[in-house]
């Protein structure tokens, strides 16, 4: 009789975990939003002049 090999089939999951380590890594260092956000500074701008030569 002839022998017949059987090879096991290797995990894919490693392989997916590292695709998501790499898509992570390159996310942070090109994607990310490099100038930091102040959320304390408000900019107001004054659509209407105020005449303060004139009193009511």
């Amino acid at each position: 009789m002839a022998e017949i090999k059987i090879e096991k089939k290797k995990p894919v999951w490693p392989w997916i975990i590292a695709l998501l380590l790499i898509g992570a890594v390159v996310y942070y260092v090109f994607l990310r939003d490099t100038e930091p956000r102040s959320e304390t500074t408000i900019e107001v701008e004054n659509a209407v002049p105020v005449d303060s030569t004139t009193a009511e």
